[in-house]
Formats: C-alpha cells, sequence, structure tokens
C-alpha cells in the first residue's frame, strides 16, 4: 500500500540554486512495479527514485508513470544528495548499482545543497539511419534551416537522439507533435530526442528533452543524455560542458558533464533536499 508512504523530495541539477527537476526518492519498498508507478504521479514529480543501502554499496531503481528506466541522471544526483544528507558528512562517496551496472557517485555538502557527480558507464554513438532521421525529425517541428549536421543515436541504457539546432531561439521555439513523436520513438526504440544548441566557446550549451514514449513530454533536466552529447562532443576537442534546460518549462536546470576519448564520462549537477512528503 502507498497511501500515506512518506517520500522525500529532492530538486535536482538547479541553477543557481533555483529551479532544477523535483524528484521523489524513497528507501526499497516491498511494492509492485505498478505501486512504483504511481507513486511520482501521485507525489507530482515526473520520475520517483528507490534506494536500497548496505553502507557505501547503494542500489537503485528508477520509474516513471510508463515503468522503470535502466538508467536516470537527475535520479541519480537526487538519490546522492538524499544518501548525502541522511549520512551527515561533508563528503559522501558511494558504489552505486543499476540495472546490472556498478558505478560510483559522490555529493559534497556546500551550506543548504549537494553538488553530485557520478561515472555516466560507456556511452555508444553511432549515425542515424535515413529512416531514423525521417520519421523522427519532422515530429520536432525543426525546419531545415535551424538544423545542424551531426545527428546522433547515443545510448547509455536506451538510445536516444541528439539532434542539434542552430540556435538557443530556435530551440527555445520548437513545439513537437507528442503523439507522432512517441509513435516515430517507438518505432525505434528511442527514450526520445535530446535536441541541443550548439557549444558556445566555454562549452555552454541549451537542450530539451522530449520523452513522450516514458510519460514524461518534455523533461526538466536529463543527465544521462547530458553524458551522451559529452561523449560525443569529447571527439571533436570539447572536454567540458555545461547545459541549460528547463526554461521553457519555468524551471531552470544547468548539468554539468566532463569527458575526454576514450575515457569515463563523469556527469552531475547541484541538489537541494526540500520535503518529505506523505502520499495522498
Amino acid at each position: 500500500m502507498i497511501s500515506r508512504l512518506p517520500v522525500t523530495v529532492v530538486r535536482a541539477c538547479l541553477r543557481d540554486g533555483q529551479g532544477g527537476s523535483p524528484t521523489v526518492v524513497l528507501d526499497e519498498a516491498p511494492l509492485s512495479d505498478e505501486e512504483r508507478c504511481r507513486i511520482p504521479v501521485l507525489a507530482g514529480t515526473s520520475h520517483a527514485v528507490f534506494v536500497a543501502a548496505r553502507g557505501s554499496a547503494v542500489s537503485l531503481r528508477f520509474f516513471t508513470a510508463e515503468g522503470e528506466l535502466p538508467a536516470c541522471g537527475h535520479g541519480t544526483v537526487a538519490a546522492l544528495a538524499f544518501l548525502a544528507e541522511r549520512a551527515g558528512d561533508t563528503e559522501y562517496r558511494a558504489t552505486l548499482r543499476a540495472a546490472g551496472r556498478t558505478f560510483a557517485g559522490r555529493a559534497v555538502r556546500e551550506e543548504a545543497l549537494f553538488r553530485a557527480a557520478f561515472a555516466s558507464g560507456p556511452v555508444e554513438l553511432r549515425d542515424p539511419s535515413a529512416a531514423e532521421c525521417g520519421l523522427v525529425l519532422p515530429t520536432l517541428g525543426i525546419t531545415p534551416d535551424t538544423l545542424v549536421p551531426g545527428v546522433r543515436v547515443a545510448s547509455v541504457g536506451r538510445a536516444r537522439l541528439l539532434v542539434p539546432v542552430a540556435t538557443r531561439s530556435a530551440l527555445a521555439a520548437l513545439a513537437p507533435d507528442f503523439g507522432q513523436l512517441r509513435s516515430a520513438c517507438d518505432e525505434f526504440g528511442f527514450l526520445g530526442c535530446y535536441v541541443h544548441s550548439v557549444p558556445s566557446r566555454s562549452g555552454r550549451i541549451a537542450a530539451r528533452m522530449f520523452a513522450p514514449s516514458i510519460g514524461v513530454p518534455e523533461d526538466i533536466a536529463n543527465a544521462n543524455s547530458t553524458a551522451c552529447l559529452a561523449a560525443d562532443l569529447a571527439g571533436r576537442g570539447v572536454t567540458g560542458i555545461a547545459v541549460d534546460m528547463g526554461d521553457s518549462l519555468g524551471s531552470p536546470a544547468t548539468i554539468t558533464a566532463t569527458a575526454r576519448p576514450g575515457a569515463a564520462v563523469e556527469v552531475g549537477g547541484t541538489a537541494e533536499v526540500t520535503d518529505v512528503i506523505l502520499l495522498p
């Protein structure tokens, strides 16, 4: 039973201490997958993270209203902040496990906030097929004059499309047809589409993540897709990026990532543990 179940709300990937993606974090409990899917809906968040900690070894499971995910970057940031606050130390380190993958994570307390980061794991990259681009891209509402060469299929647990556009204003103007986008993504097994601007000289980028196939039409923050982009850009000489998201949803978020060719990607953000609430 999930009625009156206490859950913790963490705002993950804040920008200058504001905004972020509200994420529910709670201890592992004997719940069905159907009940787990209901928790983010009842809490008013896009994702829920279930934590099973035994010392510094922590298992994570991620759910949206549509089902379980093999990975969730901002959910991992939220979980690290949750665990760091519980530990009460200035710096918290853990060995994390999710969907059969083991990786390192850490969080450092900075007054009322936590700066968290983790190793994203191997990123698989390939060029999309003409069929993939031909079916998916029109559903995003991208015009030929704003699309930039370099569309990629990237996977860190599940494939998604990385789509570059020329400017931040072109990104902000996008109005996808979510029904058609979901059908197109389902056709190829894509998690969704991560549309991003080209990086500035300092590595600053804007992005929007559309993922109706997992019940999230637009994500406030998507750290795993940012890790995928960092891995792709590392091959072009860009080793560090800061990606702004969430502005179109009124909740500014920023995710940072560092990568070098052939090396692991580290991705993270700042988080705040805000409230403990009882589910209705």
